[in-house]
C-alpha cells in the first residue's frame, strides 16, 4: 500500500535544486532509478521528468522508520523525501546536472510501490520497440523520449505564440464530416441517428479553413489532428498533427515570408541554431534535374548529370532503346568511390531494380586513368572520354547509370544518392538545410485511373502564364505550390488556392468530375464561392516531422505519445478491436466475413 502525501508538498523538480539551494530544506518527489545499500548508507537516484538527483539516507539523520523504508527501495518506486541540501561528499559527477549536490534525507514516504519493469527505464534503450510500445507508460519514462516530448511541447506552444502575434486566430474545424474520394483513404465512422451513413474523420481541415477565409477570418492556425487509412512507414501514423494555417489577401511570397520566420523563430528559440533568411528555393524541375528528387536532401553533392546527348550515338543498346522511347541517360558521380568491390556495387544494382530499373550501369576510374565498366565494349574509346569528361570524373571515382523514362531514371538515382551518401556517412543529423521546392506540375497522370490527377489537390491555382495549356498540354501547367524540404524530409506544403469560379469548375472538369459529381462532393463550397472571395493561400507541416528532425529521431513514433505501429494497431491498449454486438446493431451494421478470408467487411 502506498502511504499519502498528505502534509508534504514539493518544492522542486529534482534538477531544480542547485547549488544556490545548500543548506535549505527541499522536498523532492519522483520514481527511484536505482538504490545502493552501502551499509548503513543508501544512495538513491531519484528520477522525474526534469532529470536525476543524488538522496543519501542514514539512521542518524531520518529515523529508524525511514531508514528501514529506504532499504526496501527498489526500482520505479514512487517516493517523496524531505531533506537538505548539501554539496556533493564524494567526487562530482560532471554527466549529472545536479552532479555537485546532494540531498541528506530527513523523512522518506513511499507513495507507490513498483514491480520489476520489463525493461530498465534509461536512455538509448536497446529493447525492442515491440516491447517498449506494449509498455509505453513506461518507455515514456526514459528521460530521451521525455525530452523529445518537451520539445514538442515548446514547438507548440512557440508556434501559437509566434502565429498570434502575427495576427492568426486559432480556430478549431469538425473532426466528424462528410468523405472525399479524392485522396488517401478516409477513416469512416457510423451514424446511428442516420443508419447507413458515415461520418469521415478529415485528412486535413482544407475544405473548413478556405470556408474560413470566405467567412472573413484573415488568417488562420489550428493544431489540427488528421487521420488517413494508408500504409504505414517510418515517417506516417494513421492519425497525426498538422500546424496548419490559411492567409487571405495572400500570395506565395506573402505565406513563404511568415513561414520562414517561423522557422527560424523555433530553432533560435529550441535549438540556438542560426536560419538565414531566405531559405534557398528551387522549382521542382530543377529539383527533379539535380536531385531525382522533389525533396532533395542538400547536406551534400552528387548531382545527377543528364549525358543524354553524350551518349546519343553509342552502340550499348540499353542507353539507345531509353533514349528512342523518349527516356534519358543520367548518372550520378561517387567521387572516392572507385575501388567499391564488386559485391557492394552488385547491392546498389539490387536496389536501383526495387525502384524500378531494368539494371544500373557504372564505370570506375582506375587510379591510372584507365576506365573499368560494366558496359566499355559497347563504346568507342572517344564516347567514353567524353562521358567520363561530361560526369567531372576524376581518377578514383565510381559513376552510375540509370537508362529509362525519366520517372524510373529521377526515383533510381535519387535513391541510390541517398544511399551511397548513407554508406559515407555525409547525413549529419546537426546539419540543417531547408529549401523551398516550387512551381510544382497542377496535375499528374495516374496510368492506374487513365486521368490526370491532382498533384496538390482540386483547388490549387494554377500559374497564370500556363493556364492557357490547360486543355492542350494540361501535364505541363504549373501550380502555385510550394513545400518546405528540410534534409530530403518534406516538413510540410501549400498552394495558393484558386478564388475565381470559373478557373475552379474548368480544374474540376479537367479532372474528370462531372458537375453533378462536383456539386456532390464540395457543393458547400462552390455555393460559399458565389459569395464573395478573398485569394487565399496557406500551408500546413507535419507537426510530428518537425519534432522529429529537431531532436534527431529516426521515427515520428520517437516524438508521439502514444503511436501506432505498421498494421495501425496499437500494441498497448490492443486497439483496433472487435465491438458489443449490441452496439453493432445500434448502428445498423452487421459484420459478414468474407468467403475463404479472416476478417470481416461492414455491412449496414
Amino acid at each position: 500500500m502506498g502511504e499519502s502525501m498528505v502534509g508534504m508538498k514539493r518544492s522542486h523538480r529534482c534538477t531544480e535544486v542547485t547549488a544556490a539551494n545548500i543548506g535549505q530544506e527541499v522536498t523532492v518527489m519522483g520514481w527511484v532509478q536505482k538504490s545502493r545499500n552501502k551499509g548503513g548508507i543508501i544512495f538513491v537516484d531519484l528520477r522525474d521528468r526534469s532529470g536525476i538527483l543524488q538522496l543519501i539516507f542514514e539512521e542518524s539523520d531520518c529515523g529508524e522508520e525511514s531508514f528501514a523504508k529506504a532499504e526496501k527501495l527498489r526500482s520505479e518506486f514512487v517516493i517523496a523525501v524531505k531533506g537538505v541540501v548539501e554539496a556533493r561528499s564524494g567526487g562530482v559527477n560532471e554527466n549529472l546536472a545536479t552532479g555537485a549536490i546532494e540531498v541528506r534525507a530527513r523523512q522518506l514516504r513511499i507513495l507507490s510501490e513498483s514491480e520489476t519493469p520489463p525493461f530498465p527505464i534509461e536512455e538509448n534503450s536497446r529493447t525492442k520497440e515491440e516491447l517498449r510500445l506494449k509498455y509505453r507508460y513506461l518507455d515514456l519514462r526514459r528521460p530521451d523520449i521525455q525530452r523529445n516530448m518537451m520539445t514538442r511541447s515548446r514547438i507548440a506552444i512557440l508556434t501559437r505564440q509566434f502565429l498570434a502575434e502575427e495576427g492568426f486566430l486559432e480556430i478549431e474545424t469538425p473532426t466528424l464530416i462528410g468523405s472525399t474520394p479524392e485522396g488517401a483513404r478516409d477513416y469512416l465512422v457510423p451514424s446511428r441517428v442516420h443508419p447507413g451513413s458515415f461520418y469521415a474523420l478529415p485528412q486535413s481541415p482544407q475544405l473548413f479553413k478556405q470556408l474560413l477565409m470566405c467567412s472573413g477570418y484573415d488568417r488562420y492556425f489550428q493544431l489540427a489532428r488528421c487521420y488517413r487509412d494508408e500504409d504505414l512507414r517510418a515517417d506516417r501514423q494513421p492519425e497525426f498533427t498538422q500546424i496548419d494555417m490559411e492567409l487571405s489577401f495572400a500570395d506565395v511570397e506573402d505565406v513563404l515570408d511568415v513561414n520562414e520566420r517561423l522557422l527560424q523563430r523555433l530553432f533560435k528559440e529550441i535549438l540556438n541554431i542560426d536560419i538565414p533568411l531566405p531559405i534557398q528555393r528551387m522549382t521542382w524541375k530543377e529539383a527533379m534535374d539535380r536531385f531525382g528528387s522533389d525533396k532533395p536532401d542538400m547536406r551534400f553533392g552528387m548531382e545527377l548529370k543528364n549525358v543524354s546527348q553524350v551518349v546519343r550515338d553509342c552502340e550499348f543498346a540499353v542507353f539507345r532503346d531509353a533514349l528512342d522511347n523518349g527516356g534519358s541517360v543520367r548518372g550520378i558521380n561517387a567521387e572516392g568511390q572507385g575501388g567499391m568491390p564488386r559485391k557492394k556495387i552488385d547491392a546498389l544494382v539490387e536496389l536501383a531494380r526495387g525502384f524500378g530499373a531494368k539494371g544500373l550501369a557504372y564505370a570506375a576510374i582506375q587510379e591510372d586513368g584507365t576506365v573499368k565498366s560494366s558496359f566499355s565494349k559497347f563504346m568507342k574509346e572517344e564516347e567514353m572520354t567524353a562521358l567520363v569528361a561530361a560526369m567531372g570524373a576524376k581518377a578514383g571515382d565510381l559513376l552510375l547509370f540509370a537508362a529509362d523514362k525519366d520517372k524510373v531514371v529521377y526515383d533510381v538515382l535519387g535513391n541510390l544518392r541517398l544511399e551511397l551518401a548513407r554508406q559515407q556517412n555525409l547525413l549529419k543529423k546537426d546539419d540543417f538545410r531547408f529549401l523551398w521546392v516550387t512551381e510544382f506540375p497542377l496535375l499528374e497522370y495516374s496510368e492506374e485511373q487513365g486521368r490526370f490527377m491532382a498533384m496538390h489537390h482540386p483547388f490549387t491555382m494554377p500559374m497564370e502564364e500556363d493556364w492557357p495549356m490547360i486543355d492542350t498540354d494540361p501535364g505541363a501547367v504549373r501550380a502555385k505550390a510550394y513545400d518546405i524540404v528540410l534534409n530530403g524530409t518534406e516538413l510540410g506544403g501549400g498552394s495558393v488556392r484558386i478564388h475565381q469560379a470559373d478557373i475552379q469548375e474548368k480544374m474540376l472538369e479537367v479532372l474528370g468530375f462531372t458537375a453533378e459529381q462536383a456539386q456532390e462532393q464540395f457543393g458547400f463550397l462552390l455555393k460559399a464561392f458565389q459569395y464573395g472571395v478573398p485569394p487565399h493561400a496557406g500551408l500546413a507541416y507535419g507537426l510530428d516531422r518537425v519534432a522529429m528532425l529537431m531532436v534527431g529521431a529516426d521515427s515520428i513514433r520517437d516524438v508521439i505519445a502514444f503511436p501506432k505501429v505498421k498494421d495501425a494497431s496499437c500494441l498497448m491498449t490492443e486497439a483496433p478491436t472487435p465491438v458489443d454486438h449490441k452496439q453493432l446493431e445500434e448502428l445498423s451494421i452487421e459484420i459478414v466475413k468474407p468467403e475463404g478470408q479472416e476478417g470481416a467487411s461492414f455491412s449496414s
